[in-house]
């Protein structure tokens, strides 16, 4: 069936049930089920101990500067 020989109700269906499936594919968790490596999971919880206690990372703008690009 085409698009044209379509009713408005079977057309608005059709536009429903696809915003839904791109919404439920955009939901999914790519890394579900995945394990973080010992290291990876420890630099994560050492940064965020550090900004818990204060400490600032790098500006957007630094990291902008050291990719060549104009902030």
């Amino acid at each position: 069936m085409q698009v044209k020989d379509m009713t408005i109700e079977e057309l608005k269906l059709l536009i429903q049930e696809t915003v839904a499936e791109t919404i439920q594919s955009l939901l999914v968790d790519p890394d579900k089920g995945k394990q973080i490596r010992p290291e990876v999971k420890q630099q994560l919880l050492d940064s965020l101990q550090r900004t818990q206690s204060g400490e600032r990372g790098i500006s957007a703008e630094e990291v902008a500067k050291n990719l060549g690009l104009s902030w």
